[in-house]
């Protein structure tokens, strides 16, 4: 696993002037030691077409050092592409090659 990620994250929830919550600028933290791949049996996008606009989504499995600090609200940045985290993270640790694997989607158009 040789691919660096950027994890970016919603930062704390701030007030605006007129006292209303919005949410702070977001942090980024790169990962280094990653893997981004599609998921088993998965070779090419779907697209799908409406009203003539056209909508693509990626899904990939996200393969993290063990420890890496991802949530559900997170968001992954990976060769110009920004994915959503979709779902739990899931450790696996019971081999020698422990980590964490999420999926992720990124749906453009």
């Amino acid at each position: 696993m040789t691919d660096t990620v950027v994890v970016v994250r919603p930062g704390p929830s701030t007030r605006d002037t007129r006292g209303n919550v919005i949410p702070g600028p977001p942090t980024e933290t790169p990962v280094p030691w990653c893997a981004v791949l599609p998921p088993t049996g998965q070779t090419a996008p779907t697209m799908e077409i409406t009203q003539s606009a056209q909508t693509v989504t990626v899904v990939r499995v996200l393969y993290a050092p063990m420890g890496t600090d991802l949530r559900p609200a997170d968001k992954v940045r990976f060769d110009g592409k920004v994915y959503e985290v979709i779902g739990e993270p899931s450790p696996f640790n019971r081999t020698t090659r422990a980590h964490i694997e999420a999926n992720l989607k990124a749906v453009s158009g």
